[in-house]
């Protein structure tokens, strides 16, 4: 396993592994958030079940965490591998010239949307970790639909919300298609996937983006 974890290959498998874990909880994620936007009742029960649900709090919450940060990790990894790859080929080659600026600066966006995340985690996952094992508040079911409202009062958290989720659609554009790459999809199939790459990397954060101007303009 460390062999693998040290190979060139190895790193790049394993980061294409945990994009597509976290490209398909993002979809769940979106799919769950989307119906605040037309059923209060829907968005409270599918929160209570979630929020509830031993299997989801126990197995499925620890895993995605750790997805996320062995992602970030891998990610920086591979960054510094290939800076010092490219200080050795600098003379010989223009990275300016035969990469996208989007594919050159990964890591930065990566740190961006690390940094959303951890606001992200204190908005929602702090306060309910605090909520349900330190305050030992007894569960109320329709709670959570009031909850996302009040967050996306503020215009600040509203327009940091909205800059984080449109520099995680850059990182998607890149970071779909080089999922594949790194898992040997053939040259036929790349046409295919970029375009189904653009795809998701505008739709799912423009979802998010769409629900948070939306509570914050609809809030009562």
């Amino acid at each position: 396993m460390g062999g693998f974890f040290n190979s060139s290959v190895g790193r790049k498998v394993a980061m294409a592994l945990s994009a597509f874990f976290l490209m398909f909880f993002l979809i769940i994620h979106l799919a769950v958030n989307i119906t605040s936007l037309f059923s209060a009742n829907l968005f409270n029960e599918m929160s209570h079940f979630m929020g509830t649900n031993p299997l989801v709090q126990f197995a499925l919450q620890p895993v995605l965490i750790l997805g996320v940060v062995f992602h970030f990790v891998m990610g920086f990894v591979l960054e510094i591998k290939n800076k010092s790859a490219r200080k050795i080929a600098y003379v010989k080659n223009n990275g300016a010239a035969n990469s996208t600026w989007m594919s050159r600066n990964m890591i930065y966006s990566g740190l961006v949307v690390l940094a959303f995340l951890g606001l992200h985690f204190a908005d929602f996952w702090l306060p309910e970790l605090n909520y349900k094992y330190i305050a030992f508040n007894p569960e109320e079911p329709t709670r959570y639909f009031h909850e996302l409202q009040e967050k996306f009062v503020p215009v600040w958290r509203v327009a940091a919300y909205v800059a984080a989720f449109i520099l995680l659609g850059l990182h998607l554009a890149h970071g779909f298609a080089s999922a594949f790459q790194s898992m040997g999809a053939s040259t036929i199939r790349k046409k295919t996937l970029q375009t189904f790459g653009k795809a998701y990397a505008i739709i799912i954060p423009l979802g998010f983006i769409i629900i948070a101007l939306f509570h914050h303009f609809n809030h009562h």
